[in-house]
């Protein structure tokens, strides 16, 4: 009689959302499950093991299937991926393990924030002009960001936020977050940027080459035109009578250039369409593009005006090339001054190919940020603001799934971290919508205490059923979160 009573559903307590689940079933978030009337988290915790026999991480010899389970480690830190959160916010941390790190007592307080207040800041290596500053980056046509301040060599977009996620349509938030967690997650994200004829396609992965409106970005800039005068002058000389590096922003012509004042290059009479900065400087040659050095031409002689006839001479030898070096031409004027194309001299292609040489290879950064509010901190101690000075004092480190965090100036607990850097699979969600990602706090014992820490809530990190855990090694580009260093009282006895 019993076998054919319906099992109740239980209520979920880890987010806003509030799922009630039957028995056997996940929550909206497929974080948490219904298994015989118990609430359970799905995916294991996470224990970060140091040590030097272990399957690498990141980096040489690492397998990309390769998910960071069974090494050989020695001392253990507990990350806070997979192990739940503190909604509503009054609960303390779920996990607060203690250990001693060389004679000292230390605590990690562990969290699976819930973060509304988030994004992720992407950096693309590339010299190709993927839009303008201020588009609007869309993805499965709904707005998710925009395009930051251009740095060298990279474009910059800032995607998601608080804005985003709660402040437009139930479907922009939803492919917000979405789109936010397949990032975090390192997985490729198709979005567009700028609208109808400026419109720009972009695949997006951590760790990956950008795919530019299906073209694979191989090489970000050695330099800017006028610093590729400066780096190669001497492959130059000799072979030719000027040189002019093609690009979007500055570009750089050899004969005016300060770098060809003191190698005695003679003047040749070239004129460069564009706005004169300094000698051999010029901005603005062309608009902004896919083509020669992130400018919107095929042809670099567009960008060149009538040579003086005063000063240029026939059979004047020119090259052309591009910040990455992957474009480049040769040219002779001819009896009319004019630039007839050549086949390129062997010695110049290699000056070309030492350009791209010395470039790097174009990868997509994603950087996760978001604020530590209420429940984070509540979950460490009764006084929350005590944490956030803490912080700020170096008494307290902050990690993401282990990994190092930035912690921006100013108030609160703003961090930022790179996602290559943490665990597979450190990201969650919750459909209000919110990303969850881990954040951990490790301090002394005693300064734990004097924050007004959950003490009784402590207990050894021995004391953590290890077995059901996944265990991954620490990774090698990473601070130890417990090493001294990273505390102002490094150098003092506790």
């Amino acid at each position: 009689m019993k076998d054919n009573v319906k099992s109740e559903k239980i209520r979920c307590d880890a987010c806003p959302v509030m799922c009630y689940i039957a028995d056997g079933n996940s929550g909206a978030c497929d974080r948490y499950a219904n298994h015989a009337g118990e609430l359970v988290r799905l995916d294991p915790l996470t224990i970060i093991q140091s040590g030097h026999d272990v399957v690498p991480f990141l980096g040489e010899g690492a397998s990309e299937n390769w998910d960071g389970d069974i090494i050989k480690g020695k001392r253990k830190f507990v990350t806070a991926v997979g192990a739940g959160t503190t909604y509503p916010d009054y609960k303390p941390a779920p996990f607060i393990a203690s250990q001693e790190v060389e004679g000292v007592d230390m605590v990690t307080v562990v969290t699976e924030g819930i973060f509304s207040y988030c994004g992720v800041k992407v950096k693309i290596d590339t010299d190709r002009h993927i839009g303008h500053e201020r588009d609007v980056v869309f993805v499965d046509g709904e707005p998710i960001g925009h395009v930051m301040t251009s740095e060298y060599g990279s474009k910059m977009l800032s995607l998601g936020g608080v804005e985003h996620l709660t402040g437009g349509s139930k479907k922009e938030g939803r492919v917000t977050c979405d789109a936010l967690l397949r990032l975090c997650n390192r997985e490729a994200v198709t979005m567009v940027i700028g609208e109808l004829e400026h419109a720009t396609e972009v695949i997006v992965e951590a760790g990956k080459p950008p795919i530019i409106n299906g073209e694979t970005e191989r090489l970000m800039r050695v330099g800017c035109g006028s610093a590729t005068i400066g780096m190669f002058p001497k492959q130059w000389i000799g072979l030719v009578d000027d040189v002019v590096v093609v690009d979007d922003h500055i570009t750089g012509v050899l004969s005016e250039h300060e770098t060809g004042k003191t190698l005695d290059v003679p003047a040749s009479g070239i004129k460069i369409k564009g706005r004169r900065s300094t000698p051999g400087r010029y901005f603005q040659v062309a608009g902004p593009g896919t083509g020669w050095g992130g400018t919107d031409i095929d042809d670099p002689l567009k960008i060149l005006g009538p040579f003086n006839p005063k000063v240029a001479w026939e059979g004047l030898r020119l090259f052309m090339v591009s910040t990455t070096g992957e474009q480049f031409g040769y040219y002779e004027l001819d009896a009319d001054l004019l630039p007839q194309k050549k086949d390129v001299p062997e010695k110049l292609a290699a000056s070309a190919q030492l350009i791209a040489e010395n470039c790097e290879a174009s990868v997509c950064s994603v950087l996760f940020m978001g604020g530590a509010g209420g429940s984070l901190r509540a979950g460490v101690t009764e006084n929350p603001v005590q944490l956030t000075r803490s912080v700020k004092h170096a008494l307290t480190h902050v990690s993401c799934g282990g990994a190092d965090a930035y912690v921006w100036p100013g108030g609160g607990i703003t961090v930022m971290v790179d996602v290559l850097d943490m665990p597979t699979h450190s990201f969650g969600y919750v459909p209000t919508p919110a990303l969850v990602a881990p954040i951990e706090f490790t301090l002394r014992v005693s300064d734990y205490a004097a924050l007004g820490g959950h003490l009784d809530h402590m207990r050894s990190v021995d004391d953590i059923n290890a077995s059901e855990a996944r265990h991954v090694p620490q990774n090698p580009n990473a601070k130890n979160p417990m090493d001294r260093g990273n505390y102002r009282w490094k150098d003092k006895p506790e």
